[in-house]
């Protein structure tokens, strides 16, 4: 079964206060099997726009990436999140076909 993730770019706007939602959003994550893979960090738009912090989050399954964000525990976290970002936010399938490097 394919691997799901949140793939979101983020603008903090309240820093100091997103504090409490980063705390908050760890009992979703936790409860539904979400897993940083990218945290902020440096990044380069290379093509397109995007803000300046990017989030992978990895779920075992997309299902449960949907799950985790309709959840009432992630929806205490966003509501801590408001007015302190701005968000852009998809969730989406990972691939597990072939790869470039099987051909």
């Amino acid at each position: 079964m394919a691997k799901g993730y949140w793939v979101a770019f983020a603008d903090l706007t309240d820093p100091e206060g997103y504090k409490a939602y980063v705390q908050e959003n760890a009992n979703a994550f936790k409860k539904y099997g979400g897993r940083f893979l990218v945290r902020g960090g440096p990044s380069e738009a290379l093509e397109g726009e995007t803000r300046s912090r990017t989030v992978v989050i990895e779920f075992p399954t997309y299902e449960a990436a949907l799950q985790c964000y309709r959840s009432p525990e992630y929806a205490k976290a966003m509501a801590l999140r408001q007015g302190k970002a701005i968000m852009d936010l998809a969730v989406v399938q990972g691939h597990e076909g072939p790869q470039p490097a099987d051909s």
